[in-house]
């Protein structure tokens, strides 16, 4: 790629935002040229702005950036969102109505029936499901998302094994870091020396979301994966990194006959973007801990620059057939990164291309 596409941020000022200002310092595709958020941090330096929380410096260029009213006004035609749902319902339109491609880490248009929830390995053929989005065919611009962070890990971890072998019921707790409420998140008093066993709204999410991402695109909607799902979320005192441990039944015509290096191997050849050479693509996107004591937040969250989902404790299941253990990083692989890896996908689809052309022919 010769020329790198602008690219604005919406939502600049929060959690995901900052991330998605991490990940892209030096990104060879894509170029932060627009920062917005809230009317209070409208007309100010980002770095006076935002209180910048990650552990690598902010950007000096990126700090100098004027933080932008959040209106399609000026933006550029490529918008990486994210905001809370409520104002993501009204908000994001506004921007596919005037053209730009909004590729969301909001939760407000995951379940509508003509917008992409998508993982890029697990079901990119759904992206073609923007032709039919009314904005599309009017300005060009279209809505896509990516998934709940508890969510994504669960569906990248299930892929390979659904795809073999089938599978009829997921049964899953998660252990979910603080990291996932965003900033300032849990009070410390709640947090510390506790477990939190309710997250609002994330078990209808987890179970609503991983049929959605694992189902087949029927015509012009997806058709969820016909399979029963239980989902049980908590809240526990772990920076960064969503721990998952899951049972699952298999498919009838298969079930027990399926061994432990079957699953393994499933996982380990897994690589359905190998040779598309996407910047944010991990060349392994499951990988697999022998030790019985892993996987862990601290030693493997941060695995293929947190893209990474690391499986480990893979043993028969006396109720269902398998279960294991997994670990993803949530801001990373679950919000930012995986709305900079749709993006690449959009881009190696030719998908951006009218949106960029739009913005060429608006400042000529």
């Amino acid at each position: 790629m010769t020329k790198k596409y602008p690219i604005g941020i919406l939502g600049a000022t929060g959690m995901v935002g900052q991330r998605y200002i991490q990940l892209l310092e030096d990104h060879p595709w894509f170029e932060i040229t627009w920062l917005a958020a809230s009317d209070r941090s409208s007309g100010k330096p980002y770095g006076e702005a935002a209180k910048w929380r990650l552990d690598t410096p902010l950007p000096e260029r990126i700090a100098a950036m004027t933080v932008s009213p959040a209106e399609p006004e000026g933006a550029p035609k490529i918008i990486f969102a994210s905001v809370d749902a409520a104002i993501a319902r009204e908000m994001e339109p506004k921007f596919a109505a005037a053209g730009c491609a909004v590729i969301s880490n909001s939760s407000a248009f995951r379940m509508a029936p003509n917008v992409p929830l998508v993982l890029p390995e697990v079901n990119a053929d759904h992206l073609q499901m923007i032709e039919e989005q009314p904005w599309r065919k009017e300005s060009g611009g279209f809505i896509v998302t990516n998934s709940n962070c508890s969510a994504m890990g669960l569906v990248l971890a299930l892929k390979p094994i659904e795809q073999r072998f089938g599978i009829e019921q997921i049964f899953v707790t998660t252990m979910q870091a603080v990291s996932g409420a965003g900033y300032p998140g849990v009070a410390s008093m709640d947090i510390l020396d506790n477990v939190v066993p309710f997250i609002g709204g994330e078990e209808e999410k987890m179970e609503t979301e991983t049929l959605k991402l694992l189902g087949s695109l029927d015509g012009r909607a997806v058709k969820p994966l016909a399979a029963k799902m239980s989902a049980h979320c908590n809240r526990v005192p772990v920076v960064d990194g969503h721990t998952e441990c899951v049972s699952i039944k298999l498919g009838k015509k298969l079930g027990r006959e399926v061994r432990h290096e079957d699953i393994l191997a499933a996982w380990a050849e897994f690589k359905p973007l190998a040779g598309l050479a996407l910047p944010f693509a991990p060349e392994q996107p499951i990988e697999w801990r022998e030790q019985n004591d892993r996987p862990q937040p601290r030693l493997d969250r941060s695995r293929g620059k947190g893209m990474t989902v690391t499986v480990g404790r893979l043993r028969p299941c006396n109720l269902l057939d398998w279960k294991f253990v997994l670990l993803s990083h949530n801001t990373v692989r679950g919000a930012a990164g995986a709305t900079i890896l749709n993006a690449e996908m959009l881009a190696s689809l030719g998908k951006l291309e009218p949106v960029a052309a739009a913005a060429v022919a608006a400042n000529a």
